[in-house]
């Protein structure tokens, strides 16, 4: 005994509105999950250590860079050198200070100006961040510009760690080529 369907216009249109109905709900699906994808990538940090070397009008920089669209968020930064690690909140977030333990000539450089790098500090999207300036006179430049050059060839080594707003965190060394996931 066979089982048969029976099709009139109420049964082929209620089986079309249910199949309209899955395929809205696919389509529903899909858009957010591209909705959440976009909202992640608009609000991502793209973080880059620089130095700027101006010899010509005794100008040198350390600076960090925000390439991304969102902010990012300091979490720690930490500098290696000659095997030893060493937290920069022991420095009071500056890198100067740091510095000036390594290479204590530094302590002489009248024309510098520097800033901290504060946990739970924001580094806005599309801005560079000073770290450590130099603009005075030529032997203040040549004297960080060496010192800091004979530091990272002898394994100096800077390792930033920071987030974005959506609590994602992202680390930077000074020989990476872009920022590294952490989980």
């Amino acid at each position: 005994m066979a089982f048969k369907i029976k099709w009139n216009s109420e049964r082929i249109l209620s089986l079309s509105a249910m199949l309209i109905s899955f395929i809205t709900l696919i389509i529903f699906i899909y858009q957010t999950n591209l909705m959440s994808r976009q909202n992640y990538l608009s609000i991502l940090p793209y973080l880059s250590l620089s130095t700027s070397n101006n010899a010509a009008d005794d100008r040198y920089s350390l600076s960090i860079d925000n390439f991304g669209v969102g902010p990012a968020i300091i979490e720690s930064v930490v500098i290696k050198h000659k095997g030893e690690t060493f937290n920069m909140a022991d420095f009071d977030n500056e890198v100067l200070t740091f510095l000036k333990t390594r290479v204590p000539a530094l302590d002489s450089i009248k024309g510098i100006s520097y800033a901290t790098l504060d946990k739970g500090m924001a580094i806005p999207a599309n801005a560079s961040y000073n770290i450590l300036e130099v603009k005075s006179t030529r032997e203040d430049y040549l004297l960080l510009r060496d010192s800091l050059n004979q530091l990272l060839e002898e394994g100096m080594f800077f390792e930033i760690i920071y987030r974005s707003i959506q609590d994602e965190r992202w680390m930077i060394t000074n020989d990476t080529e872009g920022p590294e996931k952490l989980n």
